[in-house]
């Protein structure tokens, strides 16, 4: 009876053992390696055609919208920018009225150093010292007609002075991520050390376009600046010919939107310009192009070169979904679960790209799936990230977005409970301990039995003694 009440109290512990694995397991695991959310792939190069060139020193053709690269040529070459500069200028001026440092309707007096500062055969409107103007004219000078001095007038009004606000400039553009600019003044003036590159300035006109005012402001074809204390109404003309008839029409391109134009005799001719078609749009950047002469025509190649960036953007691509955000890609085992030993997997998130138009997107478009792990341990939650689907063509990536879980998948503690015991049984201390534990058992079994016949002996030696002792009664 010992021995019965020994054994049920061995198997009592081996099986409260094994229920307490789980949750040992639990607190001592470590997490499974997860993976980084992924997400659209932005400023990725499409394929170029090769036989497509910008006839300029650099340029750039992007889809605002989703930073898609649909053309660069030499896009982070440090060039001259010109007049274009005036778009950090005006981007400056701009946050200060958003912040409240400065209004529109705040009238600036023309100090003698803003007028003194550029050279009178450079791009002015003849502002003159002592001139007052608001803020909101001094802004349609300088982004419609590209005055130098009202440049002048918007910094010193801003930062206090000239210089103070050239180094505004240059903390700016490198708060928006451009390695590859220094400004020396605030309207592009020739100087060596004055540069920026096609990718810094669609960083700056990025930003610029997110104020309300700056779109309407640089697509404005006319403008009259009112009479001031120094000055009759001035009538101002875009330089921009792609939205402008004033002095040619021959450049006018349907759908054009701003921007600015800028031109020296060492920065060539440049353009940051943007324009819509149906639903989508396009922002180019184009520096250092040429004017040249053909049969008596004088052509301005910043304006041709961008029309150019525009039709082969609108005419060569198309917006295409790759990827639903319910299409199912595949699935992953799961174990632990009696409800179902797979779940379906779907994109986090539609992919949606401005494609070739032979391209394809089902025959074209290679899909590279990746999961986290062949299977899974239920329970499983919808939504949960399972893995990661990269599509791509050739060496050009579109987007890499995480894999998640169609569905809940539930846990089955039957399930748990038979894979830990399982697992309890296949653990070698386990045996080794059973092993000593039979052995123990069994020695003492041996014992037992020694002990046993040990005594069945000796009890029958004494029996023995004691019969050949007796010598009967004495009568």
């Amino acid at each position: 009876m010992k021995f019965r009440r020994f054994y049920a109290l061995f198997f009592s512990l081996v099986m409260l053992l094994s229920l307490s694995l789980p949750a040992l397991a639990a607190e001592g695991a470590e997490p499974e390696p997860g993976t980084e959310s992924g997400g659209e792939s932005g400023a990725e190069p499409e394929p170029q055609d090769e036989e497509f060139r910008v006839e300029a020193k650099a340029a750039l053709l992007i889809d605002p919208d989703t930073e898609e690269i649909l053309y660069e040529q030499d896009a982070h070459e440090r060039l001259y920018p010109a007049s274009v500069t005036k778009i950090m200028t005006c981007l400056l001026v701009l946050e200060a009225i958003d912040s409240g440092r400065l209004s529109k309707d705040a009238v600036l007096t023309a100090s003698e150093a803003a007028i003194t500062a550029v050279p009178p055969d450079g791009s002015n409107v003849g502002i003159k010292v002592g001139e007052e103007l608001t803020v909101e004219e001094l802004l349609y000078c300088i982004m419609l007609s590209s005055a130098n001095e009202g440049c002048n007038i918007l910094a010193e009004a801003v930062d206090g002075s000239i210089s103070a606000f050239v180094e505004h400039m240059n903390q700016k553009a490198r708060t928006l991520g451009c390695e590859d600019t220094n400004f020396c003044n605030t309207n592009g003036l020739p100087n060596v050390d004055h540069y920026t590159t096609a990718w810094d300035l669609y960083l700056i006109t990025k930003e610029a376009r997110t104020y309300e005012d700056f779109m309407p402001l640089v697509d404005t074809i006319y403008h009259q600046v009112p009479a001031t204390n120094l000055s009759e109404p001035r009538e101002l003309y875009t330089t921009n010919y792609l939205i402008s008839s004033y002095r040619t029409n021959y450049y006018i391109y349907q759908g054009a939107h701003g921007i600015k134009t800028g031109s020296t005799s060492a920065a060539g001719y440049c353009l940051v310009s943007s324009a819509t078609r149906d639903d989508r749009s396009l922002l180019s950047v184009v520096l250092g192009a040429e004017r040249v002469i053909i049969e008596d025509l004088t052509l301005t190649k910043s304006f041709t070169e961008t029309a150019k960036l525009f039709d082969y953007g609108f005419d060569r691509f198309d917006r295409k979904i790759l990827l639903a955000a319910d299409e199912l890609v595949g699935e992953v085992g799961v174990e632990l679960s009696q409800q179902q030993n797979t779940v379906k997997v779907h994109p986090a998130q539609e992919v949606e790209r401005l494609l070739p138009k032979e391209l394809d997107p089902v025959r074209d478009v290679d899909r590279i799936i990746t999961y986290t792990a062949e299977s899974v341990e239920a329970p499983v939650e919808r939504g949960q990230i399972m893995g990661q689907i990269t599509l791509q063509t050739g060496d050009t990536v579109y987007a890499t977005v995480d894999l998640l879980a169609d569905e809940d998948v539930s846990l089955s503690r039957l399930l748990v409970f038979r894979r830990d015991l399982i697992e309890f049984l296949h653990k070698p201390a386990l045996w080794f301990a059973l092993g000593g534990t039979a052995a123990f058992i069994v020695l003492i079994l041996v014992l037992r039995v020694v002990i046993k016949a040990r005594r069945r002996r000796y009890n029958r030696r004494q029996a023995a003694r004691k019969n050949n002792g007796y010598r009967g009664r004495r009568r």
